[in-house]
């Protein structure tokens, strides 16, 4: 995955830890070491730090008085709790950004979507589906709610990984088709509701797909 070369070297290594945890290659609990983690991207103490924080801010990781830094797992109750969370938040996004939601910002919504019904894997289907979510919500102007909303879809991806690293299957994403149907009515108090509905259910599924 290709970044700006101006990315700050912190911002890089969380980046980068956060999708192995993600995706599963670093597992719950493993012990994350400052030394090694410096030697392979080349860094000072300073910057790995740094990402530690920016992982513990996300849940991903925890910090232990004289044990270091491990990663985390996760409860059921933290996968409602995410799932609650975002539908609030994103909902808020959606009623600021629906009045700058132009046709080429929808069409591109619904590319997302169709590149997500033709995913072979999880982690394409997720890019497609986080792709959808930000362009109908980036427009709301609201910087600090949606890098808290992209935190929460990073640890909702984690839940989304762990239930189907063992089996996958493709799901079809009706729920994204209708909520554009009601955006380009101009219907934004309906496409809020099934917003909501849509990552609530999602949550429901991560729940099911983690017992």
């Amino acid at each position: 995955m290709s970044t700006a070369k101006s990315e700050p070297l912190a911002a890089r290594i969380s980046r980068e830890l956060a999708e192995r945890i993600v995706s599963g290659r670093i597992k719950s609990g493993a012990r994350l070491r400052q030394d090694h983690i410096a030697e392979e991207f080349g860094a000072s103490h300073v910057p790995v730090r740094e990402a530690f924080r920016r992982l513990e801010a996300q849940g991903l990781v925890q910090s232990e008085p004289r044990r270091g830094v491990r990663v985390a797992g996760f409860s059921l109750d933290e996968v409602r709790e995410v799932a609650e969370m975002r539908a609030v938040l994103e909902v808020l996004a959606l009623r600021n950004a629906a009045p700058h939601l132009t046709k080429a910002i929808l069409d591109e919504a619904e590319n997302a979507t169709s590149a997500g019904d033709q995913a072979g894997n999880v982690q394409a289907w997720e890019e497609a589906n986080r792709t959808f979510h930000r362009l109908i919500l980036t427009p709301c102007g609201m910087p600090r709610l949606l890098r808290t909303i992209d935190d929460l879809h990073v640890t909702s991806a984690r839940f989304l990984f762990a239930g189907w690293r063992a089996e996958w299957e493709t799901p079809t994403d009706r729920d994204h088709r209708t909520i554009l149907v009601a955006l380009r009515a101009g219907d934004i108090d309906g496409a809020a509701v099934l917003l909501a509905r849509h990552v609530q259910w999602t949550g429901q599924k991560s729940r099911r797909r983690s017992t």
